[in-house]
């Protein structure tokens, strides 16, 4: 009788299609090497008991901001402490997105390096595009670095990117893009913002007496966020691209996107954990600033709603470490985005089961449908033999009150403090590890770098025997 290094005892395992089963989950070199009734006779090296405790496929957040400038990872702390925040949530893997100007194949290096060694998630990355030159080496980002996903920022016309070093750019840029992305078959991750709508209504008076939220949500309302997402998903139509737009924060963005899905396929909706728990009434001032803004009750629900039919695909964090220091400002100035990628399994799938939306689509919302668009399944996103052992054991009937300091970011602060989550995440295995046990996190990071080779509709067709 062959040996397996874990045995996961008595909990309660998900299945797609099938849900939560009384099934014990063997974990051989890393990767699941068996699911076994409870009173199976299976050697292990080591045996824990999960007491009934449910055990999901590792999270993944597909939008993620490392540095202390938000633009790449440079030094051990930019990949440890995040990553930590990341594993005592639950999440396994993260996607990174890294910004420059300049050609990525020095830029992929020096950010590999700084979180080799130093990330306690498993990760990749996306490439923020914004020269022709980058452009033009789409294929050989997908085939020699293994990143087959790229963002732009709408937004960034004129000097808006300066800040972040990063050329304006228009239409004809993004359209080329986009067909340069379709026919490497990669993933295009658009920032959608009208930003002339922005300019525009930035000169308008200031009313003083709006609480900060309101005030920073009317300068770029939903229009700015839908007539954008409604422009890049026709164009995508046009050049065969598999389009994903990131951080989808309102209804009417996400019903831009449907109407153009009934039209073209290869469209995909993320949100965010802060789209679906914070409104502009939320007492966390200028911590909560970010773009696209916090928005209303009715913009909440209707997320909501998308996460339970599948017209929103992912939730991530588009986590952003920048310190509490650079939010201590009116809302005009402090600085946009926040830390949050340890909050994304336990407060979609606590909040979700809440709400009453079933398991699966918050297991898919969480972990399947990212590793399916950004070509990570079925190593990633599933609980199956064969799969890596990535795994987020959970109490469901626990909950996590949210503290900056058991936060592991060196933010040092959180726009959810205080706020009780119905979930608890007890331990979090990455290939097989554990990263986090017993609510402890590991002493040593083991994660490691993530290779893909597609992205959006090239991912899903080349996995559609594997679903």
């Amino acid at each position: 009788m062959s040996t397996h290094d874990l045995r996961l005892r008595g909990g309660r395992a998900f299945q797609h299609g099938a849900g939560l089963q009384e099934l014990d989950v063997l974990v051989t070199g890393g990767v699941i090497s068996g699911l076994v009734a409870r009173d199976a006779e299976v050697a292990a090296a080591e045996e824990v008991d999960l007491a009934g405790k449910v055990v999901l496929p590792g999270g993944i957040d597909p939008h993620v901001h490392l540095g202390k400038d938000i633009r790449v990872p440079r030094d051990p702390e930019d990949g440890e402490r995040e990553t930590a925040s990341a594993v005592a949530g639950g999440i396994t893997s993260m996607l990174i997105y890294l910004m420059s100007a300049d050609p990525y194949e020095k830029v992929f290096a020096e950010s590999d390096a700084a979180m080799a060694g130093n990330s306690h998630t498993d990760y990749g990355f996306h490439f923020v595009l914004g020269t022709d030159e980058q452009v033009a080496s789409i294929p050989d980002y997908v085939r020699e670095l293994g990143v087959p996903s790229f963002k732009f920022f709408m937004n960034f016309r004129g000097d808006e990117g300066k800040y972040l070093g990063l050329p304006g750019n228009d239409d004809a840029y993004m359209y080329n893009l986009l067909g340069s992305a379709a026919d490497a078959g990669a993933l295009v991750c658009p920032h959608p913002e009208n930003i002339e709508l922005v300019w525009k209504l930035r000169e308008q008076p200031r009313d003083e007496s709006l609480p900060p939220l309101e005030a920073w949500y009317r300068s770029r309302p939903p229009v700015v966020e839908a007539e954008a997402v409604q422009r890049v998903a026709y164009f995508a139509s046009q050049t065969g691209a598999s389009v994903y737009a990131v951080h989808t924060s309102s209804k009417a963005a996400l019903d831009a996107m449907r109407m153009q899905q009934t039209a073209y396929p290869n469209l995909f909706t993320e949100t965010c954990t802060q789209y679906l728990t914070l409104t502009t009434d939320a007492d966390c001032g200028t911590y909560g600033k970010v773009n696209p803004p916090i928005r209303h009750t009715e913009d909440v629900e209707a997320l909501w709603e998308g996460v339970r039919s599948g017209a929103v695909d992912t939730v991530g964090s588009d986590h952003n470490s920048r310190h509490r220091t650079a939010k201590e400002k009116d809302i005009w100035t402090a600085s946009a985005g926040f830390p949050g990628t340890g909050l994304v399994l336990p407060t979609t799938v606590g909040e979700g089961l809440r709400r009453g939306i079933d398991l699966e689509r918050l297991v898919d919302a969480t972990s399947t449908r990212a590793a399916q668009l950004f070509g990570l399944f079925p190593r990633k996103g599933t609980i199956r033999v064969g799969s890596d052992a990535d795994l987020a054991v959970v109490d469901l009937d626990a909950t996590t009150t949210v503290r900056a300091e058991t936060q592991h970011s060196v933010a040092e602060y959180s726009p959810w403090e205080g706020r009780e989550i119905p979930l608890k995440v007890v331990h979090t295995l990455v290939r097989g590890r554990f990263a986090v046990r017993d609510g402890e996190l590991a002493a040593t990071p083991t994660g490691t770098y993530l290779s893909r080779t597609n992205g959006g509709a090239a991912a899903l067709a080349s996995q559609k025997e594997l679903v």
